[in-house]
This record gives C-alpha cells, sequence and structure tokens, in this order.
C-alpha cells in the first residue's frame, strides 16, 4: 500500500497506547520514511519492485535506527507539536532509536501480507505473510485501529482536561 494513510492507524493506536514507551512523532513518520524507497523507485523508473530494500526487518532496522538519530535534532519541535495536541512528550535519544526500529517494522509487517515484494527475513526469499489477507481486508483492519486511535487519543485528551480543571480548583482554594 504505497502512499496510504492506511499505516497511520495502527501507528497512532500503538503509539498512543504505547505512549510512555514510544516517542509518537518518530514511530509515525517511520511510516513515511520507510515508503521513501517506494518513491524514489517509482519516481526514477527503475523497473524494481517497489519494496526492494527497505521493506524487511533487517535493512528496516537501519533505516529505523538511522531515522530516529536522524528525528532527535527535531525534538523540541516535536514536543511544540505533542503540546498543541495535549499529549505529554519525553524525549531520549534510545526511545527515539527504538521508535524508529519499531514503526519501520510494523509498516512493513502492515504491507507483507498483501505485497507479494516484500521479504521479511530478507535475505531469505520466504514470504510467511505473502497472501494471509488480501489488500482489503488490510485496509479495513488500518481503519479500525485508526478508530481505536481516535477513541484513545480522546480518551487521553480527556484525562488531560480533568486534570487540568483539578489543578485549578486547587489553586482556587
Amino acid at each position: 500500500m504505497p502512499f496510504t494513510p492506511y499505516h497511520f492507524g495502527p501507528s497512532a493506536f500503538f503509539g498512543l497506547v504505547f505512549r510512555k514507551y514510544i516517542d509518537i512523532p518518530v514511530f509515525l513518520l517511520a511510516n513515511v520514511v520507510v515508503d521513501i524507497e517506494v518513491l524514489v523507485i517509482n519516481l526514477l523508473g527503475l523497473g524494481w519492485p517497489v519494496h526492494r530494500y527497505v521493506h524487511n526487518l533487517l535493512i528496516g532496522a537501519a533505516v529505523g535506527a538511522v531515522w530516529g538519530l536522524s528525528a532527535y535534532p527535531l525534538r523540541n519541535l516535536f514536543k511544540k507539536i505533542m503540546q498543541l495536541i495535549r499529549l505529554p512528550y519525553q524525549a531520549t535519544l534510545l526511545k527515539m532509536i527504538i521508535s524508529g526500529i519499531l514503526g519501520i517494522w510494523l509498516h512493513v509487517l502492515i504491507d507483507a501480507p498483501a505485497n507479494w515484494d516484500i521479504r521479511l527475513f530478507w535475505p531469505s526469499k520466504i514470504r510467511p505473510l505473502w497472501h494471509l489477507l488480501t489488500e482489503q481486508q488490510t485496509k479495513a483492519i488500518c481503519l479500525a485501529f485508526l478508530l481505536a486511535a481516535v477513541i484513545v487519543y480522546l480518551y487521553i485528551l480527556a484525562a488531560y482536561i480533568m486534570k487540568q480543571n483539578n489543578t485549578i480548583k486547587k489553586k482556587d482554594k
């Protein structure tokens, strides 16, 4: 599923649920980073399978780690964005690197059932998830995760508002 928003549903859900351990911006943007491969192959008309190099666990881990490391200087920008959407944010280099790796791995796992050219365990040619789900089933699951992510976010937002209200009430006393 190159260049589709479907990956953001599962990424948002897992990022929000595990926000204490996952750097949400790095985790979400890993879905964009991994598909740069698809963009380059398509734009250059290379005629290669679009999921040629990065869409596997080994090279994906390396690219995810580089992405997390590269994103570290952006942590203050990410913090401001997270404050705007009322999500707490504490970045560490290790958390960002792990989030980059996990974000790319999740993306690859989402793509693997519907794309014949994904070799999860490259250099091995086995494709254990190929044809496990259709593309339509994968999209439906991703949309369900997006709905679940919205519900989780609204819960987090409600908890934030209640905490703010309690803080204001304590100051008034």
